[in-house]
């Protein structure tokens, strides 16, 4: 038996046997051609059954507002279509006499490591498009079929890596696990595999003669076991039974109650950013959306919603949720998920920019339109609204005059609508410093722990190299979560997390002690929350000072 250690990317059990995925770029020659005219109508196919290709997975994500792989589709199309890129390759093809494939490869690696000691995030983007592309063009051009991923059994799948747009074309029932010798815990490629709900880990050593061999995934140790031996094998089939019977029994809590133990109602919510993310959430009987992020209805477009289309959004999830609450957050875009229509300038550094609130309070006419469309929608459900990258008291004073403005405007068309809670986002540092002062203006602090981890730290959550260092848990942002409860009760505001620590069930135990009074997750999460949060005993004292 061989053992390997890598990184969990999703906890579980899986077995079953390897396949192993070629890497697009194994598939290059560097061989010298003769008909030049050739090559360059080689590549020029090849190009075009790549917009082919990635028009066909925009179309799909748009149909079901996935936004991450709207903007990502988006941006490669962009790539193909930029003529510096495909100019390189030509002039390569003509003056060297190589192969397509070989100078769509080496154009790739001579850009990408140019660009390799720069970590700003839109430059890491775009080094990612260009080898994603490069790597399609270099499976077409060697006639490889880039059709979904259809064993005929279910599989553990091994691959050197794997980009978003073949996580995406994976027949997702037939993989029981993903096994990839690169990749980071907080790539969106990850982020697609968590969703698959299978085990998966990265920096495993897969090799192509793995095909077929029998792989143990234990995703709760990170460890995997290839060829075990039959005591081995089933000791993790008794495992693996194991953890079926506890997810059929947390298929039981959907219709239970979120409270402790000792009788302490807890809120939670959803975390959804479209509304395939809200059907996945109302199956497990979620009793409210805590953030729902509305980028998804500004992405993949030609031009800005009209308000219409985002009120008809707003309305059909204020109805599908009924009587329980749902929290839009306003429009948090930047430099980094942005549309040509948008006309924003490139930033040096897009996470730290004009962004979140800041750019709606420049934008006025769009964030007006925005705000319309929620308050108009709030009249068909139980909304609330929350602003992301708020800083100061100033800024939310000038949203308020804002809503003021708006809620004047519904009036005076007979327009009708509710008067529905506000917060705002704490995700910086100033914005926990400022907890108090803030609470005073609003009815709600809602921690999103994503981003204040990563300036709290000073470090770029999607950085492998501070995969050691970078910790949610760090006792700096337990301190802030405390202080933003205490100085949020204060001023009689609930507390909410809505960050990926929200999920951290080792954590919800004293997430609950110290008064957070909800909690949101991603849909996938939900129950294994409410399990943990049943499980839980704050203790007669709490409960009782709580009441």
């Amino acid at each position: 038996m061989e053992i390997y250690e890598g990184l969990a990317i999703f906890q579980g059990i899986a077995i079953g046997a390897i396949r192993y995925h070629y890497d697009q770029g194994q598939f290059r020659y560097p061989n010298a051609i003769s008909d030049v005219k050739r090559e360059l109508s080689r590549y020029e196919n090849a190009k075009e059954q790549a917009v082919e290709e990635l028009t066909g997975l925009y179309r799909k994500a748009v149909a079901n507002t996935q936004e991450r792989e709207v903007l990502l589709f988006k941006r490669q199309l962009q790539v193909l279509a930029d003529a510096g890129f495909s100019s390189a390759i030509e002039s390569m093809i003509r003056t060297e006499k190589v192969t397509a494939s070989y100078a769509v490869a080496t154009t790739r690696d001579e850009l990408t490591s140019t660009f390799a000691s720069l970590e700003d995030e839109a430059v890491v983007n775009r080094m990612n498009d260009i080898r994603e592309i490069a790597d399609r063009l270099i499976y077409i051009l060697g006639g490889l079929a880039r059709e979904k991923y259809t064993p005929k059994e279910p599989v553990i799948l091994a691959a050197e890596k794997l980009s978003p747009s073949e996580v995406m074309d994976l027949d997702k029932s037939k993989v029981l696990g993903i096994l990839t010798r690169s990749g980071s815990a907080l790539s969106h490629t990850s982020i697609l595999v968590k969703a698959m709900n299978v085990p998966a880990l990265i920096h495993i050593p897969v090799h192509a003669k793995w095909e077929g061999r029998v792989c143990i995934i234990d995703g709760y140790e990170g460890k995997a076991y290839v060829d075990p031996d039959e005591a081995f094998l089933e000791k993790y089939k008794k495992r693996r039974e194991q953890e079926r019977q506890e997810r059929e029994y947390l298929q039981s809590l959907k219709h239970e109650e979120d409270i402790t133990a000792d009788g302490y109602p807890v809120r939670l919510y959803a975390n959804i950013g479209s509304m395939e993310d809200l059907d996945v959430a109302l199956e497990s009987d979620v009793k409210g959306i805590g953030l729902l992020r509305s980028e998804f209805q500004y992405l993949g477009r030609e031009s800005y919603p009209t308000e219409k289309e985002l009120f008809q959004t707003y309305q059909q999830v204020a109805r599908a949720m009924g009587e329980r609450q749902v929290i839009i957050r306003t429009l948090d875009i930047g430099t980094d998920k942005k549309e040509d229509y948008m006309n924003l300038p490139e930033e040096i550094n897009p996470a730290m920019g004009n962004r979140g609130v800041r750019l709606c309070l420049q934008r006025q006419k769009m964030f007006k339109e925005q705000l319309r469309a929620i308050y108009r929608a709030s009249a068909h459900g139980n909304l609330a609204v929350m602003y992301p990258m708020v800083t100061s008291v100033e800024e939310v004073r000038e949203i308020q005059k804002i809503v003021g403005e708006v809620k004047e405007s519904l009036r005076a068309q007979k327009i009708p609508f509710q008067d529905i809670q506000q917060g705002i986002v704490a995700e910086t540092p100033a914005a926990v410093l400022m907890a108090r002062e803030l609470a005073r203006e609003l009815d709600f602090l809602h921690i999103g722990t994503n981003d204040l981890t990563q300036y709290t730290l000073a470090m770029d959550r999607q950085n492998p190299q501070l995969k050691e260092q970078y910790r949610e848990n760090h006792p700096a942002i337990m301190k802030m979560i405390r202080m933003v409860v205490r100085e949020g009760h204060r001023e009689g505001c609930w507390v909410g997390i809505c960050g990926e620590l929200a999920a951290a069930t080792e954590l919800t135990a004293e997430f609950l002690r110290i008064g957070v009074d909800m909690l949101s997750v991603v849909p996938a999460c939900i129950l294994p929350v409410r399990k943990k949060i049943r499980e839980t005993k704050v203790g007669r004292e709490f409960v009782s000072k709580l009441k």
